[in-house]
């Protein structure tokens, strides 16, 4: 059995082009998801699709990314389509697993799609790594500015750690912590 999927982002977008490349290429049931993101992989139309599919029965989208956007997560639904027995056409990329040349085709492109994302983490390491040796903060945002902790060092001699946590907006653990990273203390 030959089981279509399509897929569109948004409720404006139509189905058209995608269902009738579906119908061309002989799909027995088609089923569809209408706007929703292909970053999520749990949608009405894809489980439903998923459920329907058994072994010896091909998966057919008009294109990759119309399954999903995660180069990751399409591997492992392959792969997991693939330990069913299942094959998987993309009729765009011409890849059909049902032939080692599409297996093949299929992994390379998951393989260039992990050394990009490898790539650009080790850009951004270096990026950071540059950004730090200039003295730039790199991370999250610190809850207190030195100014407002020397401000909250002189309140926590009127007041409880929880009043002036309070009046900084932050928890009295951060406060606490926020002073001893500037070198100052919680006068009592």
């Amino acid at each position: 059995m030959r089981i279509g999927y399509a897929r569109v982002s948004t409720d404006d977008q139509h189905l058209d082009l995608q269902l009738a490349a579906l119908k061309q290429a002989g799909c027995d049931d088609i089923f569809t998801d209408q706007g929703i993101s292909g970053a999520r992989f749990s949608r009405p139309g894809l489980e439903q699709a998923m459920t329907k599919l058994s072994k010896g029965d091909t998966l057919i989208v008009w294109r990759l990314d119309r399954l999903g956007r995660s180069l990751t997560k399409l591997v492992e639904l392959v792969d997991e389509l693939g330990a069913r027995g299942i094959q998987f056409v993309s009729l765009t990329e011409c890849i059909d697993t049902t032939s080692p040349g599409g297996t093949l085709l299929f992994h390379i492109m998951a393989a260039l799609a992990q050394f990009e994302r490898s790539l650009i983490g080790e850009r951004t390491r270096a990026g950071m790594l540059a950004a730090k040796a200039r003295g730039k903060h790199v991370g999250r945002r610190r809850a207190m500015t030195q100014s407002e902790c020397v401000e909250a060092q002189r309140q926590l001699s009127l007041h409880t750690s929880d009043v002036v946590a309070q009046q900084f907006e932050v928890h009295p653990r951060t406060l606490l912590r926020s002073l001893r990273r500037y070198g100052l203390e919680a006068q009592r």
